[in-house]
């Protein structure tokens, strides 16, 4: 019978890649306690305490799980669960800007394809990598409920509608 410890170590998998320590703010700690306040269920406040963590470090690593575990009374998997179940918490670092293209049917057929390979070739990157300059970091998203100004994409907490290869200059500019 093969164990879990007799199979081979995937380098690539979370967790094996060292991660620096992490000290969770006491202002972060302090919000997330005022959260929990509100629920009976500690459960209830890990969605925010994920966000309100990620909002000051850009992204939630191994080390935030543990430290919300403890401020809410919580398993790591539990925390890391909804973590991992939302796709707006970010797993690993992201760029300073994250661009969110929509890849539902109505955007693919509005234009998708040419507009996640225009995005690819003018930041250099593809899905789930981030530019050298730690600019931006480009992901694919499940449709943004704007259906009907589509293709849909949004850049950090910005929604643009009806975007077009020939945008994407100047869709970035502000973001420099």
């Amino acid at each position: 019978m093969i164990q879990l410890k007799d199979l081979p170590k995937n380098p690539q998998a979370r967790g094996s890649v060292k991660q620096p320590p992490f000290t969770m703010h006491p202002e972060d700690r302090a919000a997330i306690e005022h959260e929990a306040s509100f629920y009976d269920d500690p459960q209830a406040a890990v969605i925010e305490a994920l966000k309100i963590v990620q909002k000051r470090e850009g992204w939630v690593s191994d080390g935030a799980i543990r430290a919300i575990g403890e401020v809410l009374g919580l398993g790591e998997s539990t925390v890391d669960g909804v973590a991992t179940f939302y796709n707006m918490i970010f797993r690993q670092p992201v760029g300073r800007h994250v661009i969110k293209l929509c890849d539902s049917t109505p955007c693919y057929l509005c234009g998708y394809e040419k507009l996640k390979d225009a995005f690819c070739e003018h930041l250099g990157i593809d899905y789930g990598q981030t530019t050298p300059d730690n600019r931006f970091t480009l992901l694919p998203i499940v449709c943004l409920g704007a259906c009907d100004r589509a293709p849909v994409l949004m850049i950090d907490d910005d929604t643009h509608f009806n975007v077009t290869p020939d945008k994407i200059d100047a869709l970035l500019e502000p973001y420099a």
